[in-house]
């Protein structure tokens, strides 16, 4: 894997390679990087045999060094959609559980799944000439996740939030992100959700 390649020229031939990882299972997303063209996990990218590869830090992001790339801006989208359950009612007793339906529970699969890796953001046109106020795939991939089902109680004001010309509407449905995502989820399809529920 690539992220092998980089653990030895950092141990045998240059220490100063500077990179983010973590799990090395395609768990963390700590190693985006683009490879040969393509964002995607360094510890899930196989080397091809057939010519030399080409790695760079994730596109359209400012570089700290080599391979690591500031995801402050990126973080601060994720947590202007406010990820985590919000309530009207008051707090339950104690040991009580706000209970999920099994039909709710279904309809968070292709978002839960989301590491954070920021590879469907940086690979994102639209993201890359509007960093400052497109939300983005990833963070826009998150905002229905917590409005979904019965526990959460300010999906109005969610979507209010968001039902910006910038936030929201500079997604064109390119598909970069969905073919950029290493865990296979479709960003574009969940941000279309998004536009629908606007209209209703």
């Amino acid at each position: 894997m690539v992220l092998d390649a980089l653990i030895k020229i950092k141990n045998e031939l240059d220490p100063s390679l500077t990179f983010r990882r973590s799990c090395r299972e395609g768990i963390c997303g700590s190693c985006a990087m683009n490879i040969d063209g393509d964002n995607g996990l360094a510890c899930l990218t196989k080397i091809p045999f057939s010519s030399a590869t080409s790695i760079t830090p994730l596109p359209h992001m400012f570089v700290i060094k080599d391979m690591v790339v500031d995801m402050t801006n990126f973080y601060s989208q994720y947590k202007s959609v406010e990820p985590w359950l919000k309530r009207k009612d008051p707090p339950l007793a104690a040991g009580k559980e706000i209970l999920q339906s099994k039909k709710d529970r279904a309809k968070l699969d292709g978002m839960y799944e989301c590491i954070l890796c920021a590879c469907c953001s940086t690979s994102c046109p639209s993201y890359w000439w509007n960093l400052e106020s497109y939300l983005g795939p990833a963070a826009l991939l998150h905002a229905p996740r917590w409005g979904q089902g019965q526990r959460d109680q300010h999906t109005k004001e969610r979507l209010e939030t968001i039902n910006d010309e910038f936030k929201l509407y500079r997604c064109h449905t390119i598909m970069n992100c969905a073919h950029a995502c290493p865990k296979g989820l479709n960003p574009a399809k969940q941000i279309e959700s998004i536009k629908k529920l606007q209209l209703q």
